[in-house]
């Protein structure tokens, strides 16, 4: 259970202990001394969605000025597809009958950031694939990775947004079936959800499948494993290996399959 004090006007969170792999974590987080780095994307006209996509992001303005009241008013309608910009996938996503968005325990969208960065990798190859031994190479570096963590994996694809053809590595309307850009191993995910037990992984790329995919098993394994994906991530060249918090709130859309997010770090100065 997280505990809330103010001592001496700063902000104090005891927060849950989750393993090694979080240093910080069960002692007193200092807000003043905490950066705040955003992982997210802006909703826009710009925003990538998955080729198949029948739809993109829509904002329409209600109303922008003086009422008859004589007070100032802003407010705007959006419509968006679930699955697009940086956003959760739920469970049941790609599992039936497992979590869905607004199933999934709140503690579940906070947690220890583990950060592997393969983009040395994917510079020569863009259909890099993140593997067992990569993961080995980061334990050895880090530390065993701890129950509940959210991995993150950094490729350097979001230095491409929002060029829709460099960043899904085609731009053909309604076509999924020729895109390239890396991610995560189906070995890789396997591992991770299964025996080190993360709850979340995430991705800067448009999915924790890499590009070529057509039998999606990285997702197909996450979501049976109850964790949930992020994609779309950006900034990821500012968090350190271990040390930092994830903060990843999806729109609690009852019975969703998922949701555009508003996902942040906190990462020690």
């Amino acid at each position: 259970m997280a505990k809330r004090t103010n001592i001496g006007g700063l902000l104090l969170a005891s927060v849950l202990c989750v393993g090694p792999s979080a240093p910080g974590f069960g002692q007193s987080l200092d807000l003043a001394s905490t950066r705040i780095v955003d992982l997210s994307h802006s909703f826009d006209a710009n925003t990538i969605y998955w080729p198949t996509s029948p739809s993109g992001f829509e904002l329409k303005q209600l109303h922008k000025g003086m009422t008859k009241g004589g007070f100032y008013y802003f407010t705007n309608t959006f419509c968006s597809p679930e699955h697009g910009g940086t956003h959760l996938d739920a469970p049941m996503h790609f599992a039936e009958g497992h979590w869905t968005s607004s199933d999934i325990p709140p503690e579940r969208f906070i947690g220890p950031a583990v950060v592997i960065d393969v983009s040395d990798k994917t510079a020569v190859n863009s259909d890099y694939m993140l593997t067992p031994g990569d993961i080995a190479a980061w334990e050895a570096a880090h530390g065993r990775i701890a129950d509940g963590a959210i991995v993150l994996l950094r490729t350097g694809w979001s230095a491409r947004w929002p060029d829709k053809k460099t960043y899904l590595g085609d731009d053909t309307p309604g076509d999924a079936s020729h895109l390239h850009f890396p991610s995560f191993g189906p070995e890789a995910a396997a591992l991770l959800v299964n025996e080190r037990h993360a709850h979340m992984i995430g991705v800067d790329t448009a999915s924790v499948d890499y590009g070529p995919s057509q039998n999606f098993l990285v997702h197909r394994i996450v979501a049976e494993a109850n964790a949930s994906g992020l994609e779309n991530l950006t900034n990821l060249d500012q968090l350190p290996p271990t040390g930092s918090i994830v903060v990843a709130l999806p729109i609690k859309i009852a019975g969703g399959s998922g949701g555009p997010a508003r996902i942040i770090a906190l990462v020690p100065r």
